[in-house]
């Protein structure tokens, strides 16, 4: 089977969900995956479907007409001051078509994430939609390893991991280290490479700016990806200086282009 690709948010941030819906199907995209649940960053678009009527028909209308799939929705954060219940975005996202939320940990308090994954996964289950919990090295929870400890703790079917290449490279997760693991505790692809040439540069301004194109970093790309299950690859891949290079319909493209062409050289 044909890997699918979905456009992230991220790739091209701060874009408003229609326009990202038609980047996503002029440059061939399968999905596209849209931030729904806003972080409240300057810059970005506040976009609260359930209580904007007039913007989740013109989604649900672009859906339609460039005929996309809606893959996923974004970002649900565990954190003292942020909701516990996420219900009426989660109906929206269902609504439109998703399957998938992304979710994140942003708390130093575990009992905390246990028990709000606990709720957000019950109130997941009645739209039918799987919770994928990343492990960002800029969060409060950073590795493979303590996102399964929060699986486990949880022990809900609709809880899986996010593997975003990115954090598996910079955390030392080896694609022995994912074959050790039953394939159907993992959810998400996050599709990107790390850059080889790192000088005068922090992590924190690759992760959100500088992430490069599959094949292109240092990233075991193959072999990561040939050790987990031929999940949706939702390429998250922001890169400001492509971005002001070939603009954000360009980049999306070229981000697309490049995965395709990586993945077909290597038999993925």
């Amino acid at each position: 089977m044909t890997r699918q690709f979905s456009l992230a948010y991220l790739t091209t941030p701060g874009i408003d969900p229609v326009e990202q819906i038609k980047t996503a199907k002029q440059a061939g995209y399968d999905y596209v995956s849209l931030r729904t649940i806003p972080m409240g960053q300057e810059g970005e678009p506040q976009v609260h479907l359930e209580s904007d009527p007039a913007l989740m028909e013109q989604v649900r209308q672009a859906l339609k007409d460039y005929e996309m799939r809606l893959f996923d929705i974004e970002l649900l954060r565990v954190r003292e001051d942020l909701p516990g219940d996420y219900r009426a975005a989660f109906e929206k996202g269902a609504e439109l078509g998703a399957t998938q939320v992304l979710t994140s940990v942003w708390t130093k308090d575990r009992g905390l994430a246990v028990d709000r994954y606990g709720a957000f996964c019950e109130q997941a289950a009645q739209f039918s939609l799987t919770l994928n919990l990343e492990f960002p090295i800029v969060s409060e929870l950073k590795s493979m390893k303590e996102a399964m400890e929060i699986q486990d703790q949880v022990g809900a079917s609709n809880l899986k991991i996010l593997m975003d290449m990115i954090y598996v490279y910079k955390t030392g997760v080896t694609p022995e280290d994912i074959k050790a693991v039953d394939p159907s505790r993992f959810g998400v692809i996050h599709l990107c490479d790390w850059p080889a040439d790192m000088a005068g540069r922090q992590d924190v301004e690759v992760v959100r700016g500088g992430r490069v194109y599959c094949g292109e970093g240092v990233v075991d790309l193959k072999g990561i990806l040939k050790a987990l299950p031929a999940n949706v690859c939702s390429i998250e891949l922001p890169n400001l200086a492509e971005i002001q290079a070939r603009g954000r319909a360009g980049h999306a493209a070229r981000c697309l282009e490049t995965a395709r062409e990586f993945f077909a050289a290597n038999g993925l």
